[in-house]
């Protein structure tokens, strides 16, 4: 099915520990949202779709760049993330193919984090997030000779705008105050009509931060990394209506973050997750996907465990 990339729950989370100032750069990012037939083509075909996914993560680890907690009383942060998205499927071209758009908005209900410190260290702020805008083009489904899917795959180009709720003295905000480009390949591969895997391969590129938080200090900006990251999905189909899978995500930061830019060593991320999930078709109209995810070997960014509700609805 049809589940374009969105910004996952917080934009960058940023910890100041006088004299220790550590910063985790990178935005909010599609880490686990989308799973289950990731490459396959809107079920209900050409029209106009409602996307919502329910995020709640919580995390109770604050790593450094060797995967050790950081020096906290407590190091716990809460979030409740909703993400509306709206996605237009065109009539397919002569080929087979189907062009489309996207535009997607995740907002902070809540969030709440916890330092041991009255939160001198940590703080948070809810509120309106960042938009994303992005166009895709479905490519043709490939059968086999009995006419069942063997492969089906979709490429899209996003771009998120810095229109979110920002504040520099919060650790996390809604909005990162910077654009980020963030396209990606997705497919569905069926090795037997019941057995499937499924992956999203994304890259991203930031833009600069012009007013950055002020764990950096007397900086003029700054410009997070550029990362790879996947999120990949192992199912299989019990009925026409109702996949079990194991489900998981993988992130990593390949360049530095820049300060006033210059290359600063040691703030690049990573983290990988696994767990199960399912996937529920009442009608072609109507989809849910439920996911679980538990983080493993995180490395300057927070470590904890998530749950994603996905609904698919067409108009």
């Amino acid at each position: 099915m049809l589940k374009p990339i969105l910004r996952m729950a917080a934009a960058p989370i940023l910890v100041t520990l006088s004299p220790l100032v550590h910063a985790y750069d990178l935005p909010g990012l599609n880490l686990g949202s989308t799973s289950f037939y990731d490459g396959s083509p809107a079920p209900a075909g050409p029209g106009w779709y409602l996307e919502e996914y329910l995020t709640y993560s919580k995390a109770d680890r604050f790593n450094d760049a060797h995967g050790d907690k950081l020096p906290l009383p407590k190091q716990t942060v809460e979030v409740f993330a909703p993400t509306t998205q709206i996605i237009y499927v065109g009539q397919p071209w002569a080929n087979g193919a189907m062009p489309g758009f996207t535009l997607i908005n995740t907002s902070l209900v809540h969030a709440d984090v916890d330092d041991g410190l009255d939160n001198a260290a940590l703080s948070s702020r809810e509120g309106f997030g960042d938009l994303v805008v992005g166009a895709f083009l479905q490519l043709p489904t490939l059968t086999r000779a009995d006419g069942s899917p063997l492969l089906t795959q979709r490429v899209e180009v996003d771009v998120s705008m810095p229109v979110g709720a920002y504040n520099r003295n919060r650790s996390i905000n809604p909005g990162s105050n910077f654009w980020s480009f963030n396209p990606y390949y997705a497919a569905t591969y069926w090795f037997t009509p019941k057995w499937s895997a499924s992956g999203r391969f994304m890259y991203l590129w930031n833009g600069k931060n012009d007013d950055p938080s002020a764990s950096f200090g007397d900086v003029s900006d700054t410009q997070a990394g550029q990362a790879l990251h996947a999120n990949l999905t192992l199912q299989y189909a019990l009925t026409d209506r109702f996949s079990v899978g194991l489900n998981g995500y993988w992130l990593k930061q390949f360049t530095d973050t820049q300060v006033d830019g210059h290359d600063v060593s040691g703030r690049r991320e990573k983290v990988w997750a696994i767990g199960p999930g399912f996937n529920y078709v009442f009608r072609r109209e109507d989809t849910l996907s439920v996911n679980a995810y538990f983080e493993q070997d995180a490395e300057n960014r927070t470590e904890g465990n998530k749950l994603v509700l996905n609904w698919l609805h067409q108009f």
